[in-house]
C-alpha cells in the first residue's frame, strides 16, 4: 500500500497543482486510514463499501468533527478513483457513501472597538513594531487569509497606486488599500524591510527577523501575542480578521458582490454569512419601512 499511495500523492501533486497545505492533507488522511486498516488487519484492495462506513464510524466515536470526517471520506474517496483507472482495484467501495452534514459555524468576528485595540498595540518604534504594525493593519485591511499574505512579494503591492494584487494560481484578484494601512506598509518597506533582509535578492513582502518568508506558524504567534497585549478576551486568528474585515464592510454598506470579490470566494453562498451580522439599526430600517416586512 505505501507505493501506491506515494503513487497517489505524486499523482495529485503533479495533475491536481494542489498547495502543499492541501497536499499534506491528503496525506495525513490517507496515512490514517492505511494505520486503521493494518490494525484491524484489513486488505485496502478487499475493503467494501460496509467497511469505509465503518472507518468513517470510527472516526466519529474518537471524536473527530464532520468537517474532518468528511474531508477524509474525499481523500479516501480520491484513493479509489486513481487506483480503479489504474486497475489496482476492481470497484471503488466509497461509491455512494454521503458525506456527514456539516453545520456552518458562525464566524467569529471583533467589534471595530476590539479591532482598534489590537491594530494600537505593535508601536513602530523598532523593526519588529514596524513590521508587525503594517502587517495586522494590512490583514485587516485587505481580508486575504494568511496563506496569501506570507505568499506575497514586494513586487505584489502597489504603494504608489494603493493596492495589493493576490494570486492563486492562473486567478488573481487586485484589493485596494486604505489609508492607515498603507501608510503603515510604506514605513515598513522603506524603513524596516531594508535592514531585517540579509539578501537584495529575497522577494517576500512579510519576512521574519532573520530576513526570512514569514511562515503561517510565525504569522499566528505575532496576532496572538497582540491579542494579549490588548488584554481582549476572544480568541483571536488571522481569520478572525478577514471574517471582521468582511462584516465591517458590509455593516457599512458595501454590496455583497464586492465583498465576495475581495475575498476570492468562488461562491456568493460563502459571503452571505456575513449577513447574520448586519447592523441592527439597518434590519429596523428595513422593517420600519419595508411594506411587507
Amino acid at each position: 500500500m505505501d507505493k501506491q499511495i506515494e503513487s497517489f500523492l505524486d499523482f495529485i501533486k503533479n495533475d491536481k497543482k494542489l498547495s502543499n497545505n492541501t497536499l499534506q492533507s491528503y496525506r495525513r488522511d490517507i496515512l490514517q486510514y492505511q494505520t486503521y486498516l493494518e490494525n484491524n488487519k484489513i486488505n485496502y484492495t478487499k475493503i467494501k463499501t460496509e467497511g469505509i462506513k465503518e472507518y468513517l464510524q470510527y472516526l466519529h466515536d474518537i471524536n473527530k468533527k464532520a468537517s474532518t470526517i468528511s474531508r477524509n471520506l474525499a481523500s479516501i474517496r480520491l484513493f479509489y478513483q486513481f487506483l480503479l483507472r489504474n486497475n489496482k482495484v476492481k470497484a471503488d467501495p466509497t461509491e455512494g457513501i454521503q458525506s456527514p452534514k456539516i453545520e456552518k459555524r458562525v464566524p467569529s468576528i471583533l467589534t471595530a472597538q476590539e479591532v482598534s485595540l489590537l491594530l494600537d498595540q505593535p508601536k513602530n518604534i523598532d523593526l519588529k513594531g514596524i513590521r508587525d504594525k503594517a502587517m495586522l493593519e494590512f490583514a485587516y485591511a485587505t481580508g486575504m487569509r494568511v496563506t496569501e499574505i506570507i505568499s506575497l512579494n514586494l513586487d505584489n503591492v502597489n504603494l504608489e497606486e494603493g493596492y495589493v494584487v493576490c494570486k492563486k494560481g492562473t486567478k488573481q484578484r487586485t484589493i485596494p488599500l486604505g489609508k492607515i494601512s498603507l501608510k503603515a506598509l510604506r514605513e515598513y518597506v522603506e524603513d524596516s524591510r531594508p535592514i531585517l533582509i540579509k539578501t537584495e535578492s529575497e522577494k517576500a513582502l512579510f519576512v521574519n527577523i532573520n530576513g526570512r518568508r514569514l511562515t503561517r506558524q510565525g504569522f499566528w504567534k505575532i496576532v496572538k501575542f497582540y491579542k494579549e497585549q490588548a488584554h481582549i478576551t476572544k480568541d483571536i486568528t488571522p481569520h478572525v480578521l478577514r471574517h471582521s474585515f468582511a462584516t465591517h464592510l458590509l455593516q457599512n454598506g458595501a454590496e455583497l458582490k464586492a465583498i465576495q470579490t475581495m475575498l476570492g470566494h468562488s461562491d456568493i453562498s460563502s459571503t452571505q454569512i456575513y449577513m447574520q451580522f448586519q447592523d441592527e439599526s439597518i434590519k429596523n430600517i428595513y422593517r420600519k419601512a419595508h411594506p411587507r416586512a
